[in-house]
């Protein structure tokens, strides 16, 4: 037990981090079929209100643009994902930090890298899931047929793939699943270190 559990907290720490890199990564990625099919719709960079295709402003409404004020007053949400993914990783390093990985023995220390790390995975997982859908929603109010003459008149890339926006549900589902496997890990120290000591206990009043 004591053996397998010590190698289950090292698979589980690895797991956060690259869970928290793979969240990254994705912010990274999660405007590419946007900008390629939307970005050259909008005609006039010093005025996003005017548009070829209706609705294609999102590109923009994701990077803090109002439609309302015709201009960037609202949060970047592309950018704070970005920088939530940073986060995560660098609240994952701390469990390799605090030796969460491969302690024997668990102290304040470990529980409050566990702690942070449950928190923050499971604040990030709800915030990105509740505006990436969201934005889906905006997403498919995009006049498509018009997306599509444009693009067959200017030759630029048609998309109406929600791929970029589905995958989210596999890269918070994955940030969550190793967040439950974090929290199981710690439950498991929590009775591996009893059976120690009381095996201890056990040995001192045997020599007693």
């Amino acid at each position: 037990m004591y053996k397998k559990q010590m190698k289950f907290q090292k698979i589980v720490c690895l797991l956060m981090l690259a869970a928290s890199a793979v969240v990254f990564i994705y912010s990274l990625g999660l405007l590419t079929d946007l900008y390629d099919s939307l970005y050259l719709t909008m005609m006039d960079s010093e005025d996003l209100s005017y548009t070829m295709v209706e609705g294609s402003q999102i590109y923009y409404e994701m990077q803090g643009y109002d439609p309302a004020t015709n201009d960037f007053t609202n949060p970047n949400f592309n950018g704070i994902l970005t920088m939530v993914g940073i986060g995560l990783i660098l609240v994952s390093l701390v469990l390799f930090i605090t030796c969460t990985h491969s302690r024997r023995k668990y102290y304040i220390g470990n529980y409050i890298a566990v702690g942070l790390s449950v928190a923050s995975s499971i604040g990030a997982s709800v915030w990105g899931m509740v505006n990436i859908l969201a934005y889906k929603q905006k997403f498919l109010q995009i006049d498509f047929e018009a997306l599509k003459e444009f693009s067959e008149m200017w030759n630029t890339k048609y998309s109406d793939s929600t791929f970029w926006f589905d995958v989210a549900f596999f890269v918070f589902g994955l940030l969550l699943l190793a967040t439950v496997l974090l929290v199981v890990n710690l439950v498991l120290k929590v009775i591996v270190m009893k059976e120690e000591q009381r095996l201890i206990g056990s040995r001192k009043d045997v020599r007693a």
